[in-house]
C-alpha cells in the first residue's frame, strides 16, 4: 500500500509539473526548444490513460482525494474557461451557425437518449454524459453537467474516455472526408463545428483543412479553421443553457439523490459564476470603448490566460477521474456506453454532413 502511495503522488507532482511548463511556454510563448514536442503530448487523453492504467495496475489509491479533487477542480476550471468565451464573437457566425446549433443541440440530446436509454440500456447518468458531451463541446461540457449531477468518477470516466477516443479518430478522418467529398470551406467549417466533440480537435481539423487546400481559402475568401472556431465557440456558449436545464431533464435523478430540493436549487453556483466570467470578459475585460485600446488590450492577453490555465487545470484533472476507474468498475459499466458514444457520434456526423451539403451552404 505504501509503494502504491508513494506512486501516486510521484505521478501528481510529474503530471503536476509538466502541465505548469506547458502553460508558461504556452502563455508567454516561451521557446522551450525540444521540450514543447515533449510538453504537447502532455494532453488530456494521455493523462486520463495515465489514471486509468494506474488504477487497472494499483487499484483506487486516496479515493477520497480523487473524488475531492476532481470535482472541485472541474468546476473552479469550467469559471475560468468562462474568460475565453466572447458572446458577440460567438453571435458572428450568422444565422446559419446558429441555427445548427440549436437543432443539432436538442436532437442530438433526443438520439443520445433513444439510442442509450431505450435500445441499448445504459444508466440515465452515463447516457446522459454522452449526449451532453456529443451535443455540445466534448470534455468540458462533460466536466459541466457532470459536475451539476455530482456525477461518480467512474461514469464520468467512461464518458471522458469515449469522447477522447472519438476526437482521436475525428481529427483524421475528417478532413480526407471533406477533400474526397469536395466539400467548401464554409461547408467543412460547420460540419467540423457541430460534428466533433472537443473544440481542441474541431481547431486541429479545420488548420488541417485550410492546409490541404490552400487555393480554396484563398479563392471563398473564408477559413475552415475560423469558421469553425467561431461557431463552435457559439456551441459551448450552450453549456449553460444545458446545466441549467439538466435538473428538468434529468428529474428522476435529482428526485433520488437530492430529495426536498426546489429544483433550482439544483443549479450549480459554478455555472452562475462560469455565465458571469463570460459576460465579465465580454463586456469589461475585452471592451475597448470602455477601457481603451491599450487596457482593453491587457484585459485580452489575461482572459486568455486564464481560460489557458484552466484548460491545464482540467487536463491535471483527467489523472484524478481515470484513477477512479478500477478493473471491476469497468465491468460493472460494460461496453455499451461505448456503443452509444459511437453510434451517436455517426448519426449526428452523417446527418449534419447531408444537411450541409444538400443545403449548399
Amino acid at each position: 500500500m505504501k509503494l502504491k502511495k508513494l506512486s501516486y503522488i510521484f505521478i501528481v507532482v510529474v503530471l503536476s509539473a509538466f502541465l505548469f511548463l506547458s502553460f508558461i511556454v504556452d502563455t508567454f510563448n516561451v521557446d522551450a526548444g525540444c521540450l514543447s514536442s515533449v510538453l504537447k503530448k502532455v494532453s488530456s487523453p494521455f493523462v486520463l490513460a495515465v489514471g486509468i492504467v494506474f488504477a487497472m495496475l494499483m487499484g483506487e489509491v486516496y479515493s477520497k482525494f480523487n473524488k475531492l479533487m476532481s470535482k472541485k477542480m472541474l468546476q473552479y476550471s469550467v469559471v475560468a474557461l468562462g474568460f475565453g468565451m466572447n458572446i458577440e464573437k460567438a453571435l458572428a457566425s450568422g444565422w446559419e451557425g446558429m441555427l445548427l446549433t440549436v437543432v443539432s443541440v436538442f436532437a442530438t440530446l433526443g438520439l443520445g437518449w433513444v439510442i442509450g436509454r431505450k435500445l441499448l440500456g445504459v444508466d440515465s447518468e452515463t447516457s446522459y454524459l454522452l449526449s451532453s458531451g456529443t451535443a455540445i463541446c466534448g470534455g468540458s461540457a462533460i466536466a459541466a453537467v457532470g459536475s451539476a449531477l455530482n456525477a461518480k468518477s467512474e461514469n464520468l470516466s467512461v464518458a471522458l474516455a469515449v469522447v477522447f477516443v472519438l476526437n482521436a479518430l475525428a481529427l483524421f478522418l475528417f478532413p480526407s472526408i471533406g477533400s474526397a467529398l469536395g466539400m467548401s470551406m464554409k461547408q467543412f467549417g460547420m460540419w467540423a463545428a457541430i460534428a466533433i466533440h472537443d473544440t481542441s480537435s474541431v481547431v486541429g481539423a479545420g488548420a488541417a483543412y485550410d492546409q490541404l487546400h490552400p487555393e480554396l481559402v484563398s479563392s471563398q475568401g473564408v477559413s475552415a479553421l475560423e469558421l469553425a472556431t467561431t461557431i463552435k465557440l457559439t456551441r459551448a456558449l450552450w453549456i449553460v443553457v444545458l446545466v441549467l436545464l439538466t435538473p428538468f431533464f434529468m428529474k428522476s435523478h435529482f428526485a433520488n439523490n437530492v430529495r426536498g430540493k426546489a429544483w433550482y436549487r439544483n443549479i450549480p453556483t459554478f455555472i452562475v459564476w462560469f455565465l458571469l466570467a463570460i459576460l465579465f470578459n465580454t463586456y469589461v475585460l475585452s471592451n475597448s470603448s470602455l477601457l481603451g485600446e491599450e487596457l482593453a488590450n491587457i484585459g485580452g492577453n489575461f482572459s486568455r490566460m486564464v481560460a489557458d490555465l484552466a484548460k491545464h487545470m482540467i487536463t491535471l484533472s483527467m489523472f484524478f477521474i481515470g484513477a477512479s476507474l478500477t478493473i471491476n468498475t469497468l465491468r460493472k459499466v460494460g461496453l455499451k456506453p461505448m456503443i452509444q458514444g459511437v453510434v451517436l457520434w455517426i448519426c449526428v456526423s452523417a446527418v449534419s454532413l447531408a444537411f450541409i451539403i444538400s443545403c449548399r451552404f
